[in-house]
């Protein structure tokens, strides 16, 4: 099964965690991250300064920030389509981090 691939070519910050971001085939999406910032990787990103250091990765050509956390450009891309079942799996992440602390 194909699927298309996706670049990231901008992004706005629009807010505390609300993005633009602009894709090679012309299109956009504006992203309200809050529903997936749970889990080690994604919890950070609540802190509005840690969310501003977004970068656009050059060789990825997707969203990344220091705390390791990325997202697929396809997912990007796709957000209105993938946000639900997103937010489930991020609030099992912190479940299980609950239920397996280090």
């Amino acid at each position: 099964m194909e699927h298309p691939l996706y670049r990231v070519r901008s992004f706005e910050l629009l807010g505390t965690h609300c993005l633009r971001i602009g894709f090679d085939d012309g299109s956009e999406q504006v992203i309200d991250f809050r529903p997936i910032l749970f889990g080690e990787i994604f919890r950070p990103l609540r802190d509005p300064a840690v969310f501003a250091q977004v970068r656009l990765d050059p060789d990825a050509h997707t969203l990344v920030w220091p705390t390791g956390a990325d997202c697929d450009p396809a997912t990007l891309h796709d957000w209105p389509l993938q946000i639900a079942a997103l937010s489930v799996r991020a609030r099992q992440w912190e479940l299980g981090a609950e239920r397996f602390p280090e």
